[in-house]
C-alpha cells in the first residue's frame, strides 16, 4: 500500500477535513476500513495510519522492546498513548479531535501528504516551510544515495 499526492483541504470549526480521493481509493482498494491518528514522532503534524499499517508498527516496537528495559517500554506507552482510532465519514472526513489541531498548529488550511504506506495533515504553512528547500533534499539524497567509493 502506497499514498502519493501532496493535496490541500480545509478543516471545518467542528475538525472535520475531507481525506482526499486519490487516498480514500487506496484504501478502498486495500480493504482497509479503520485508521489510527497520532502526532508524528519527530515534526509537528499528524500521521494517519491504515489499522494495520498501525498494528505492524505497534508490533515493531514490541519486538524491539524488553519488558523490563524502563525506557523501552515507556516509550512504546508514549507512542501508544499518543494515538486515535478515527474513522471516514459517508462524505469521506474524518473528526481531528481538538487536542491533536492545537498539537499540529492546525486552524484551517492543511496539507495532506502521502508518505510510503501513511498520511501526513500538516499545518499548510509548516508543510511549505519544509518543502519549499529542493536544494536541501538534493544535498541529503545524494550524501544518502552515495556508495562509500563515492564519497572520497
Amino acid at each position: 500500500m502506497r499514498f502519493t499526492g501532496n493535496i490541500y483541504a480545509k478543516v471545518d470549526e467542528k475538525g472535520r477535513v475531507f481525506v482526499p480521493s486519490c487516498f480514500r481509493k487506496v484504501l478502498q482498494r486495500e480493504e482497509q476500513q479503520g485508521l489510527i491518528l497520532r502526532r508524528d514522532v519527530f515534526q509537528r503534524c499528524l500521521v494517519l495510519y491504515p489499522e494495520q499499517v498501525w498494528h505492524e508498527q505497534v508490533d515493531a516496537i514490541t519486538a524491539k522492546t524488553n519488558m523490563f528495559d524502563r525506557n523501552g517500554r515507556n516509550a512504546l506507552r508514549k507512542f501508544v498513548a499518543g494515538a486515535e482510532s478515527v474513522t471516514l465519514d459517508s462524505g469521506g472526513r474524518i473528526l481531528i479531535p481538538r487536542r491533536y489541531l492545537e498539537e499540529a498548529n492546525i486552524k484551517n488550511d492543511v496539507r495532506f501528504i502521502g508518505i510510503d504506506n501513511t498520511i501526513e495533515i500538516w499545518n499548510r504553512q509548516d508543510a511549505e516551510a519544509i518543502l519549499d528547500d529542493p536544494d536541501a533534499l538534493g544535498d541529503y539524497l545524494e550524501r544518502m544515495m552515495s556508495t562509500p567509493q563515492e564519497n572520497k
